[in-house]
C-alpha cells in the first residue's frame, strides 16, 4: 500500500495569476511582431507551456547539459555559505523557478539558520508551480510559498517582506544569457529597484568556453533540445490556431563567437506560407524562404570581467563567487548597493 502524501494546510500556499486574457493578446502581439520582423524571432520565454517545461527539465537530464549539474554541483557544497553572507532572516525570491529542484538545496541551507522561510517562486507555467509548491509544502513543514504565475518584470512588483527580513532573489541556470546586454542591465536595474540595500541577488551564469562544449548542450544527440524548440510551434499552432508542419522546420544551434553567445533558430526546410488564423481580425499569413530562420533563443556566455561589470553598473556590489569543479559556470552573490553609493 502507497504510502500516504502529508496534508498540505492551505494557508501555506498562495498562488497568484495575471489574467489568461491578458497573456494571450500578448502572447498573439509577440507573435505577430516577431514573426513579421527581419529576421524573424520569436520569444524564448514561450518556450513553457506544460510540455515545453518538462522538456526542458528533460534537457537538464542530458549528458550534454552541463550547466543544471554545474550549479547543483555548487550548491550541494557551498549553500551554507552562500546563505552566510546575508545577515538576519531571508525570504528567498526565485525568477523562473521551474521544478525548483536546485532551490531544494538553498532552502535547507537557510532552514537550517531560522525556524521559518517564506519562498516566493515566480514562473509563467502554471502547471509546473503548482507542481513544485505541493512538493516543497510536503516536504518542508516549515516553508510558506507564494507563488506568481507572471513572466519576472510583473513578478518583482508582488515581493513580499516581513519587518527585519533581507530578501535574496535567485536567478539561476544561466537565465540572464537570454538576454541581450542591454536587456539584462534593464532588468537588473528593475530587480535592484524592487530590493534594498543589503539584499541579495544569487546569479547563475555560464562561462565563455570551447563551441565543442558549447553547441552540443544546446544539439544533444537524443534530439530533447530539438523537441523543445520545435514545441514552440506546436504552441503558436495550438493557441492562435495556425498551420506550422513540424516537419518542414528543423532545430539548429550555433555558436556566435562574435556575440559571445549560442544562437537556437528553427529553420524552414522549403519555401512555404503559414497561416495564423487568431491573430488580427481576418488572420496572419506568414511566407517563408528556405533556409530562413526563426531566432528563438540566445543565451549569452560571460568572462568574470563582464559579469563584475554588469554588477557595479546596476547597482550591486559583488561579494562572492563560486564555481563548479571543472570551471565551467559560476554562481555570483551580488549585494544590493545603496542608491546614493
Amino acid at each position: 500500500m502507497p504510502a500516504q502524501m502529508p496534508f498540505v494546510m492551505p494557508s501555506r500556499l498562495l498562488l497568484r495569476q495575471s489574467t489568461l486574457e491578458r497573456n494571450q493578446d500578448q502572447f498573439a502581439d509577440d507573435v505577430r511582431i516577431g514573426l513579421t520582423a527581419k529576421p524573424k524571432t520569436l520569444p524564448p520565454k514561450y518556450f513553457y507551456d506544460a510540455l515545453g517545461s518538462q522538456l526542458f527539465e528533460a534537457i537538464c537530464l542530458l549528458p550534454e547539459y552541463y550547466l543544471t549539474r554545474a550549479e547543483t554541483e555548487i550548491f550541494e557544497r557551498d549553500a551554507g555559505e552562500i546563505i552566510s553572507h546575508l545577515r538576519g532572516p531571508v525570504s528567498l525570491v526565485e525568477l523562473g523557478s521551474g521544478s525548483s529542484v536546485k532551490s531544494r538545496l538553498l532552502i535547507e541551507a537557510i532552514l537550517a539558520q531560522q525556524t521559518q522561510l517564506h519562498y516566493q517562486p515566480i514562473d509563467i507555467s502554471a502547471t509546473i508551480l503548482e507542481q513544485s509548491a505541493e512538493k516543497l509544502l510536503s516536504d518542508y513543514p516549515n516553508l510558506h510559498v507564494t507563488a506568481q504565475i507572471s513572466d519576472y518584470t510583473q513578478g518583482l512588483d508582488s515581493i513580499a517582506r516581513a519587518d527585519g527580513e533581507r530578501i535574496l532573489v535567485l536567478f539561476l541556470g544561466s537565465n540572464i544569457g537570454n538576454y541581450p546586454p542591454h536587456e539584462a542591465q534593464s532588468l537588473l536595474r528593475q530587480i535592484r529597484g524592487a530590493l534594498r540595500a543589503g539584499d541579495g541577488l544569487l546569479l547563475g551564469a555560464d562561462l565563455k568556453k570551447s563551441s565543442s562544449i558549447l553547441v552540443p548542450a544546446y544539439d544533444d544527440a537524443l534530439g530533447v533540445t530539438a523537441a523543445f524548440n520545435l514545441n514552440l510551434l506546436v504552441r503558436i499552432n495550438r493557441e492562435l490556431a495556425s498551420d506550422f508542419d513540424l516537419a518542414r522546420f528543423q532545430h539548429r544551434a550555433i555558436y556566435n563567437e562574435e556575440m559571445g553567445r549560442i544562437e537556437m533558430h528553427l529553420v524552414s526546410r522549403t519555401a512555404q506560407t503559414v497561416s495564423i488564423n487568431q491573430i488580427g481580425q481576418t488572420g496572419l499569413k506568414i511566407a517563408f524562404e528556405e533556409g530562413e530562420t526563426i531566432h528563438t533563443e540566445s543565451s549569452h556566455k560571460y568572462s568574470l570581467n563582464q559579469l563584475a561589470t554588469l554588477a557595479q553598473t546596476t547597482g550591486f556590489t559583488p561579494a562572492r563567487t563560486w564555481f563548479d569543479a571543472k570551471k565551467q559556470f559560476s554562481c555570483n552573490l551580488w549585494l544590493a548597493k545603496r542608491f546614493d553609493d
